[in-house]
């Protein structure tokens, strides 16, 4: 096949719409569903992210795509009883580990992963359909599925769930043409090669970057790769943890990452572990009740009249001192940035929310400066000489 048509583009007014070869055949097979504009933009990116990110380190890769940048990416290291319960995980015994991918990669943020695009460096399995089946998301991509696994998916939106397959082994052409306005831009396509080599740059006094860092590093800057710029992001344990995509202004990046960042610890504080449910409560809803009950419009869900809706037990208040407190606990947190860091300050800022190491670019007049202030933090910063740029 070489086109596939589509309902409509980014938006309904917007036909004829579909996607093509020039040369060749389709990389890709609707195996379930009818999938959109957007959604072919988000499975086509999501997929070289994990694909990457497993050629990178080694480790089944996942994603979750929201308007063609992730809301999370992860590796599939097994999870930990805390990340069963913030993730909801109902499913019993040991998971795959591309199941734990998955549930890592959208557990970043779960609101923003709410109608999410899934992507799979594996093939997806009946671990990972299971718990997709829970979870409001529009569509998936991977390089096969098992029988079983499709048999759960094509149940999901009353037989209409997005389902896609791509071929492993393509290759895109080496130059790539966009039309804007009626123009056509060429450009090479950014085939820059994410390693463990890259790393090598580290130019603070303290030089101990643990494997595990390295990992994260390389999470951090291949989720950078295909995230609307400018971008910075946030990485712990192999997970992205906070993505603060699209912002102008780097130092804006770096704070929305960093509440993010901060928003998943706040999930694990035992206040929010211990919070009595209503019987039935739906995943988004539950999901919505912990963002506002972590924020500062607590009273929304707290308030007589609103807390009976969501809660069986009318929950203390998570006061800003407590939250404070909770947060600085956080530690061994990776953070990466598309460019470089202009100041300092960006530095001050992923510091509060526990971060240890940072790889960026460098090349700015004022890097002296930001090696200056992650050395008083005692960190470790490795520049990379590439700068990730992605729109």
């Amino acid at each position: 096949m070489t086109e596939l048509e589509l309902k409509y583009g980014c938006n309904p007014n917007q036909k004829p719409s579909k996607i093509f070869m020039k040369e060749g055949e389709l990389p890709i097979t609707v195996l379930n569903g009818r999938p959109g504009y957007i959604n072919l933009l988000d499975a086509l990116n999501s997929w070289q992210l994990v694909k990457e990110l497993k050629e990178a380190t080694g480790l089944p890769s996942a994603a979750s795509f929201k308007h063609v940048s992730p809301a999370g990416a992860a590796v599939g290291l097994p999870l930990s009883g805390t990340d069963r319960k913030i993730y909801f995980v109902e499913q019993e015994g040991e998971l795959s580990p591309i199941a734990c991918a998955y549930i890592r990669a959208r557990g970043a943020d779960r609101l923003c992963s709410y109608g999410d695009w899934a992507a799979l460096s594996d093939i997806c399995d009946a671990d990972t359909a299971n718990y997709l089946k829970g979870e409001v998301s529009d569509g998936i991509i991977a390089p096969g599925y098992t029988d079983e696994a499709l048999e759960i998916l094509r149940t999901k939106k009353k037989g209409n769930y997005n389902v896609v397959q791509i071929d492993p082994n393509y290759v895109p052409a080496e130059t790539e043409c966009k039309d804007v306005f009626g123009v056509t831009f060429q450009q090479g396509r950014n085939n820059y090669k994410i390693c463990r080599e890259l790393l090598d740059n580290i130019v603070t006094a303290n030089k101990d970057l643990p494997e595990q860092a390295a990992i994260d590093m390389m999470v951090a800057l291949i989720t950078l790769k295909y995230t609307q710029s400018n971008s910075v992001c946030y990485v712990k344990d192999g997970q992205a943890i906070g993505v603060g995509a699209g912002q102008q202004s780097r130092i804006h990046c770096t704070r929305l990452a960093g509440n993010k960042a901060d928003n998943w610890y706040l999930r694990q504080h035992p206040k929010v572990l211990s919070l009595q449910f209503v019987e039935d409560i739906r995943r988004p809803d539950r999901d919505n009740a912990i963002d506002i009950y972590t924020s500062d419009e607590y009273m929304d869900v707290l308030a007589e009249g609103e807390w009976q809706k969501v809660f069986k037990v009318k929950p203390e208040v998570l006061t800003a001192e407590e939250k404070r407190s909770w947060i600085e606990t956080q530690s061994g947190v990776t953070c990466g940035s598309d460019a470089f860091f202009p100041f300092g300050d960006n530095v001050k800022r992923a510091y509060k929310s526990g971060v240890e190491y940072i790889v960026e670019p460098g090349g700015s007049i004022r890097d002296d400066n930001v090696i200056q202030t992650a050395d008083s933090f005692g960190m470790v910063m490795a520049f990379t000489g590439m700068r990730l740029f992605h729109h």
